[in-house]
This record gives C-alpha cells, structure tokens and sequence, in this order.
C-alpha cells in the first residue's frame, strides 16, 4: 500500500460505524453496480442528516473505498459481497482487528485470509485495460503509478490575481482557520495542508479571491502566456477553471472568449466569472491570436480524483478519442488568425494521440511533461 493511502485508510474513525452498516450496505451495492460514489453518498448523507462528523466520515469512507479498492478487496474477500467487501476494507487495508471488523459490518465470524494480491490491476484496483495501457506505456513505471492513483489528491487553490496575490490570500485563509503552502510550480498556487477544510465555505471563496484548481489545470493556463491586448479563445472551456486563470493571467487587458459544446457548463462558467470579476466573453466565431483546446481525453490522469471513476470508464469509449479529438483541434486551427499560436496538451495514453496539420502561419504547440515552464525552475524542490 502507498504510505498516504494507508495512513488515510488507519485515520478513519471506523467505530462511528457501529450501527450503520445496514444503511451503507445498499449504497455501496449500487456503486459496485456502476452509479457514482459521489452521488450515492450525497443520497445517503440527506437521507441521515444527524449524523455526527464521525459517523459521516466513517460512511463516507465506507462507500468511496470500497468503490476504490473493490478489485483488491475481491481478492482478499474471495467474495463480490458488499458485506464481505467492506470487512476486507477494515481488516486487511485498515487494520482493525477482525473480530472488531466483523462485528461492524455484521459478520457472524471473520472471513478467512488470504495472501495479499502481486497483479497490479489486484494490488492496486485496477481493470484490466488500464492495467494494459500503464503497463504499455510505462513499462517498469507502470506500478509507481498505478500506486500514486491509490492515495487522493491534494487540495489545491489558485490565488486571483485579478483580486489579490498568492501571500495575501494565505495570510486571509489562515485567519479563516485554513492552512497552506506554495504550489511547486504555477505562480498562483497555494496547496491546503489543513485537514481537507470545505474552501468552498470561506469567505474568500464567496468573495471571488480563489478557485479551486489543480496546480496542472494551473499551468496549462500559464503556458499559453497571453500578451498584452492579445485576443484568446478557450476553446474547450468545460466549466472554466483555464479561462478564469487566463482572465487573471491577462489582468484585464486584451479579449478572453470562451467556448463549450455543454451550455450548463458555460452557464456555470459565467457564473463564476462575475464571481471572480473576470471579463469573459461567451462565443468562438473569432480570429483569434491564441486558441486553447484542451481537448476531451481518456481522463486515466484524473483516477485519483474519483475513486469509483477507474471502473466507470469504458475501454471502447476511450477508443473514440484520436478521431474526436482531430476534428476539435483542426475545429481550433480554423480560428487561430495567421501569425497566431495554438495550444494543446498531450492526450494520454499517447498511443491514442490523434494528430493534425498545422495550417500556414500558424505556430501549434503541444505541451509536455518535460517541456520547460516559463518562468519556473523545474529542479525547485
């Protein structure tokens, strides 16, 4: 087990299960079924409102792990039960006693143990097909990372520049109760080292002066380097985490489109556009200096985020990618202006790279994990 995955499992106050188990049960069934964690857990803590925090967090734990770990658990279980499942989770990952362990989850005897599992798509919950592409892709490195997709994420925040600087924005949460370090590499990153505060309660959220936005979404934005007076489109804009940081990257200066094929996405968009006093522009029928595609992709860099997400993905969905993702970025060139540059991130896996020409006079650019940042010191620790 990765160190930070383990110590989150061993944190859990798994005795404020005692009692609930026969309410957990049916949401964790219909996760292992194939519905979202997030969305069965959010049913399950409206349906019992007077929990206390304990007991949410040991529910909530319940549900994402062993939506996470279920292949592993299977093998320790030597079962697919729900029941059987979540007692591995506390026995063999969490290390509560198995006597404690069954009686929480209602076993009437412990279930006998087995040898811990060598595959890495059993060590480390993995389909098959993802198991495939790591090992395809990384070789040697495949179980590094198959390991890092295990433990979550960190928190992190990108400082309004249009409002407020990185070391003001600390000084302001850590009043709020809320502490934080530099981000390794984006120049408006703060990492949370508190204990997984809700920074969407702040009062520095509501009054626009952050996002929430992982420090690699971050750099993307960064990377485009918008000049002065410049005219940008984000071309796959989603809900607008990469415009709102060319906004502040921008300060004001020069014209930021974006645009996005889901109008809830863009509605959300200009939502937190006037929260973050960014001027964005709704629209794609422009000549452009920069376009960013940011294009749709497998999302296997995103596991860790979604803890059931690795078994809701769908090899043949992933296939469809190189065709769509040529007609989005040759979709983009069309609205890059001669002289202008387009942007774009490495599709992962890369075996799936979809490819297209760059049109005359314009300089394309794909950005990789070994690219040098402007600006950055990539040795910095």
């Amino acid at each position: 087990m990765p160190e930070a995955a383990l110590r989150r499992l061993q944190a859990v106050p798994w005795d404020a299960l005692e009692g609930l188990v026969e309410a957990v049960l049916p949401a964790v069934g219909r996760v292992l079924d194939g519905a979202a964690a997030e969305r069965e857990i959010d049913r399950l803590l409206r349906a019992h409102r007077a929990l206390r925090t304990e007991q949410r967090a040991a529910v909530v734990e319940a549900v994402f792990g062993v939506g996470l770990w279920r292949r592993r658990l299977r093998a320790h279980a030597a079962s697919t039960e729900p029941r059987a499942l979540l007692f591995a989770l506390l026995r063999d990952l969490s290390l509560v006693p198995e006597e404690r362990a069954a009686g929480l989850t209602g076993l009437a005897a412990p279930l006998p143990r087995s040898s811990p599992p060598r595959r890495i798509a059993e060590k480390w919950s993995l389909p098959d097909w993802i198991e495939a592409v790591f090992l395809r892709e990384l070789g040697a490195g495949a179980d590094a990372l198959a390991a890092a997709m295990c433990a979550p994420g960190p928190v992190c925040l990108r400082a309004n520049a249009l409002r407020i600087g990185r070391r003001e924005l600390a000084r302001l949460l850590e009043r709020e109760g809320v502490l934080t370090r530099p981000g390794r590499y984006a120049h408006d990153a703060l990492v949370v080292t508190s204990a997984r505060p809700n920074v969407l309660a702040l009062r520095a959220y509501r009054e626009g002066l952050f996002e929430a936005q992982d420090e690699g979404s971050q750099l993307v934005a960064q990377l485009v380097q918008p000049r002065p007076g410049e005219t940008v489109l984000d071309f796959c804009a989603g809900a607008g985490g990469k415009t709102l940081a060319l906004a502040a990257a921008m300060g004001g200066s020069g014209r930021l489109l974006a645009w996005d094929p889901d109008a809830d996405r863009l509605r959300r968009l200009s939502e937190r556009a006037r929260r973050a006093g960014a001027p964005v522009d709704i629209g794609r029928d422009v000549q452009a200096d920069v376009v960013l595609a940011d294009v749709p992709c497998s999302e296997l860099g995103t596991l860790r985020r979604g803890p059931d997400l690795r078994f809701r993905l769908r090899e043949e969905d992933a296939a469809r990618f190189p065709a769509l993702q040529r007609d989005v970025v040759e979709a983009a060139l069309r609205r890059v202006r001669p002289g202008g540059r387009l942007g774009s991130r490495p599709i992962s896996p890369p075996s799936w790279s979809a490819t297209a020409s760059c049109a005359p006079g314009r300089t394309c650019t794909t950005w990789t994990a070994s690219s040098p940042l402007p600006g950055v010191d990539s040795r910095r620790p």
